[in-house]
């Protein structure tokens, strides 16, 4: 018998106004996975990742997350909100890393790593610092551990990011374009991390447009549009041949 996936969408929809940002989405992410989600913008990538991060509440459906809710708990017979206090412990399974990277412009590189495991998990400044150089020589950045975000290249800063988010020692791993804003010369540092971690079995959800990253690690490969899933499976199935006239539409002009 299969293992239950680590992370469960059943029917989740969110709307925006009148835009339908996803709708009647259901998937399965299994621990160890590496899931790939491509498609245009607003096609609803995104905002799949920030229902799981419950940094977007869902509309209707469910996400389960190791076999919980999220976001919401049943109670005689309903389903009531959870308090900001019981997410902010839920997302404590989750690692996000952005387009931009978002560091605390006056905290070193180690700072930045610290900053979360001793400020949000209460856990011992010594103890985290050690991890912290680890995770920072992990990512290649153990030299910058003292320097600012100023003083580090946009992939620097990136991979300081991705640090950040392991020191939570979160389950799953999100993943929103984090090559997005690099120049292009950068990207493959960061790709390299990235490439590591699957290696490692870090279970990771990675919207992208760098196909050729999709096609070498992915397990899962997942081409959305308008909100919906189009089609998924292996990166063999999807990026080389697709079923789907839209799939096919969408990687001809990307592939050019």
């Amino acid at each position: 018998m299969s293992a239950p996936p680590l992370v469960a969408f059943r029917r989740v929809s969110k709307s925006f106004g009148t835009f339908k940002a996803l709708d009647d989405v259901s998937l399965d992410v299994h621990a160890g996975e590496v899931m790939c989600l491509i498609g245009a913008s607003g096609s609803g990538k995104t905002t799949l990742l920030r229902c799981v991060n419950q940094l977007t509440r869902i509309d209707a459906g469910g996400i389960w997350l190791d076999g919980e809710l999220l976001g919401m708990r049943e109670a005689g017979g309903r389903l009531h909100a959870l308090s900001e206090r019981e997410v902010a412990r839920q997302r404590l399974k989750t690692g996000m890393v952005f387009q931009r990277f978002n560091l605390f412009p006056h905290k070193t590189a180690l700072e930045n790593v610290v900053e979360g495991p001793v400020h949000v998990q209460g856990r011992r400044p010594a103890e985290v610092r050690d991890e912290a150089v680890a995770l920072l020589a992990r990512v290649g950045l153990a030299a910058k551990a003292g320097n600012y975000p100023t003083q580090l290249s946009g992939g620097q800063q990136q991979r300081v990011a991705i640090a950040r988010a392991l020191a939570m020692k979160p389950q799953l791993m999100l993943f929103d374009e984090p090559t997005s804003a690099l120049d292009p010369e950068l990207v493959g540092e960061v790709l390299a991390v990235m490439r590591e971690l699957a290696r490692s079995g870090m279970t990771m959800m990675v919207v992208t447009h760098e196909l050729g990253f999709a096609r070498e690690v992915a397990d899962t490969v997942v081409y959305m549009d308008q909100g919906g899933i189009v089609e998924a499976g292996t990166p063999a199935e999807v990026l080389g041949g697709p079923r789907e006239a839209r799939t096919r539409s969408f990687l001809s002009a990307v592939i050019g």
